[in-house]
């Protein structure tokens, strides 16, 4: 299946320049075999759900993730989330300890974000596809391209977006967003490796609603 028909209709004109690149029939061939011959994470139906719960006319917060989960029922297409009925990652857990501590949020008993998602937060990967128990293994054969033109669309839409930009990985990014007419918060990585570096006090969540007209609510439950 070709990546454009999987892509929803309100991306469409955004993303249309990137189908004629000579990247996207490489990525699509990567992937039919991969398919072949491995599990691949998120299944192929959910590759672009970020896409679909966030419409392209809806997004107000694009929160830069990496690379999907490579554990057998997490990888759902949203970054950071996971299916009800999953382990939290260790990752969403730490930002649901942030969330707590910035806003009084209580941790949410699931790692499910649809409810961010549909409230205009694009939770994107940079790679949105991995083999099975593989971290990584999908990296640098065009998603990371494609990734970036989403950024870009998004950064070119008239109305201010907050861009959230975690860890070194994400930060590279900075250079795709339009900076005088977007918010863009940067801090270290939620990950147990760094968060105590600079991510446990940095108050994203009060910082993403204190810069939109009308605030996200980050509950959960």
């Amino acid at each position: 299946m070709s990546l454009k028909s999987q892509i929803p209709a309100s991306w469409q004109a955004a993303l249309e320049p990137e189908f004629a690149k000579p990247y996207i029939p490489k990525l699509e061939a990567f992937l039919e075999t991969e398919r072949k011959a491995h599990s691949v994470f998120p299944p192929e139906s959910e590759v672009f759900s970020a896409l679909e719960f966030t419409p392209f006319d809806a997004v107000r917060v694009l929160i830069v993730g990496q690379d999907p989960y490579h554990d057998d029922g997490q990888a759902h297409g949203l970054a950071f989330s996971v299916q009800r009925g999953i382990k939290v990652p260790p990752s969403l857990v730490n930002m649901y300890k942030e969330l707590e501590s910035d806003l009084g949020v209580p941790r949410a008993k699931h790692g499910f974000l649809e409810s961010w998602a549909r409230q205009g937060v694009l939770l994107l990967n940079t790679v949105l596809t991995v083999r099975a128990h593989e971290p990584a293994s999908h990296k640098k054969r065009g998603w990371e391209d494609f990734t970036d033109a989403i950024i870009k669309a998004v950064s070119a839409k008239d109305e201010p977006v907050v861009f959230v930009l975690w860890g070194a990985h994400a930060q590279k990014k900075l250079e795709l967003i339009d900076t005088k007419k977007h918010t863009v918060i940067q801090s270290a990585h939620p990950s147990p490796l760094s968060a105590k570096a600079g991510f446990f006090g940095s108050k994203p969540f009060s910082k993403i609603n204190a810069a939109l007209k009308t605030p996200i609510d980050w509950s959960l439950e």
